[in-house]
């Protein structure tokens, strides 16, 4: 039986506010990682946690929905590209819109079409709204956010840097985000700023 059917007023409780408290996240990772038009965004969910349920057992498109609608408010604001991960069953690949193969050639596209019970709920919805919606195997997104701890680590460009949320939970499901940086290279001897002005002497090393 489910939430709805169970606990009308608990699920209802467990929707409400949803969607302005995810738009709020990207639009904080976005400040915090000066997150451009254009660049990638992963976003991980597991909507059985934002219901208070164990991950992969209860996935619902209302909770999808809310979400996906604080998303699309946040992109419009900042521009940026998202990127929706499936669930384990389709090996973690992402939703994404088809034009990010042209920018990303590198980009391989896989054959499968998401469904709740075979990618999960988020990424099924996903598929349903993005514009000519495809998979890709994986994806080197500038930041990310996990809704549910569904791991999305390995869809982030290195170095990862930890972003702590003004809101830790959308409903019940922990929420972890993080942006990313280049590497700094070089060791002790490397600079990671311009020189204040072009005078300044430097020893070389070659």
């Amino acid at each position: 039986m489910s939430d709805s059917t169970h606990n009308p007023q608990g699920y209802a409780d467990n929707l409400r506010n949803i969607a302005g408290n995810v738009e709020r996240l990207f639009l904080e990772l976005a400040e915090a990682g000066n997150i451009r038009p254009g660049q990638i965004i992963v976003l991980g969910t597991s909507t059985s946690e934002v219901l208070g349920q164990r991950i992969g057992t209860s996935g619902t498109t209302d909770a999808a929905r809310e979400i996906f609608a604080g998303m699309a408010r946040a992109r419009e604001a900042i521009g940026f590209t998202p990127a929706i991960q499936c669930c384990e069953h389709l090996n973690r690949a992402l939703v994404v819109e088809r034009a990010l193969l042209d920018r990303f050639p590198e980009l391989d596209e896989v054959a499968a079409v998401p469904v709740p019970k075979a990618g999960g709920s988020m990424a099924a919805y996903a598929y349903r709204q993005l514009r000519d919606a495809c998979l890709v195997e994986s994806i080197a997104a500038h930041a990310g956010i996990d809704i549910g701890d569904t791991l999305i680590g390995m869809h982030l460009r290195r170095v990862a840097v930890p972003v702590r949320p003004g809101i830790r939970s959308i409903g019940h499901a922990h929420v972890t985000m993080a942006v990313t940086r280049p590497k700094l290279i070089g060791g002790a001897r490397a600079v990671y700023a311009p020189p204040e002005t072009e005078s300044v002497r430097t020893d070389t090393c070659e």
